[in-house]
């Protein structure tokens, strides 16, 4: 038997129970996984609550690295004993151990230790769509990113930086507006005492910028309307606050033709020789030291409601990780 977090009804985080769990051999295109850390990421709230559905009973967590212990008939991605690392669906990484589809692991470089490649693979791989596919960014560009002092935000200031653009990031304290610039923002916004539409026009002399990376949601996504350029670029990532109202496409027409996109790291991933490339080029920057992650919160897999609980009251910053 191994331990993990399962739930059995959507709702706060007191519906995480800490169980015993059997895990088995691994099936046809699959593999056992013993974790050394596992990510905590905010999709995992919106799983915990009901925002995104699931069948219940279910696990919580989409990120993990360990060691495979044993893998199933037909798998040629990874062999017993490899270092690896995932970001995905199934749900299941708050656990000691788990089988999942071969096909999501990843090989760790030696350089990348466990916590690490725990703690960065769904936020990285997202920063890395986001800035090198959904927008190809270039040197130069001009950006609002939302939550710049979070996972996400954290390891993108720092990509933008070696990218040579100018990112300009919201956060919401004076602790965290440090922190963004210190990663490499080029301007920091505090959105609790300042108002970022009229700074994003202040900063950029009234020209705006070209696109908006919003995981807010509900809260800021008009207002980042408001910061783009004609024929800029809104990317809607995220919910934090809850989710974007309905709202009219004449909205889009009214600000300058504006592009919108939802997009998801599941789809940029779906094919193996994508999320290779993603890997590839998230570990090159990550064992450059380009980008280092900042793992800023550890806890027990026990302790996972309470990583839930600092989470959701925004007491966090950079990433977080579960020690099974």
């Amino acid at each position: 038997m191994a331990k993990a977090i399962r739930i059995n009804r959507t709702g706060g985080p007191e519906v995480m129970e800490y169980v015993d769990v059997d895990v088995g051999e691994p099936g046809p295109g699959e593999a056992r996984v013993r974790h050394a850390a596992c990510g905590v990421n905010f999709i995992d709230v919106y799983f915990r609550t009901g925002l995104y559905p699931q069948p219940l009973p279910a696990g919580l967590g989409m990120e993990g690295a360990g060691v495979v212990e044993a893998v199933g008939e037909g798998v040629t991605e990874v062999a017993v004993g490899d270092r690896v690392a995932y970001a995905g669906r199934p749900n299941g990484a708050y656990s000691e151990v788990r089988n999942l589809p071969s096909a999501l692991l990843l090989r760790l470089p030696d350089a990348i230790s466990f916590e690490t490649g725990a703690a960065m693979m769904l936020q990285g791989l997202t920063v890395q769509y986001l800035f090198r596919r959904t927008v190809p960014l270039k040197r130069g560009d001009t950006i609002l990113f939302h939550a710049a002092a979070g996972g996400v935000g954290l390891i993108a200031s720092q990509w933008a930086r070696a990218l040579g653009v100018n990112m300009i990031g919201t956060v919401g304290s004076d602790e965290k507006a440090a922190l963004a610039k210190a990663s490499g923002c080029s301007h920091v916004i505090n959105y609790n005492t300042e108002d970022f539409v009229a700074r994003v026009m202040e900063i950029t002399d009234g020209e705006k910028v070209s696109v908006v990376y919003d995981s807010i949601g509900k809260d800021t996504f008009t207002k980042s309307l408001d910061c783009l350029r004609p024929l800029g670029m809104m990317v809607s990532f995220g919910n934090a606050s809850g989710p974007v109202p309905d709202f009219s496409l004449a909205e889009l027409s009214a600000r300058g033709s504006l592009f919108i996109t939802r997009p998801t790291l599941f789809s940029y991933a779906a094919r193996r020789a994508d999320l290779e490339a993603m890997a590839a080029d998230l570990f090159a920057v990550v064992a450059s030291g380009d980008v280092k992650i900042d793992i800023n919160q550890t806890y027990k897999l026990a302790d996972a409601a309470q990583a839930h609980i600092d989470l959701e009251a925004r007491k966090t910053t950079g990433s977080s990780i579960l020690v099974p």
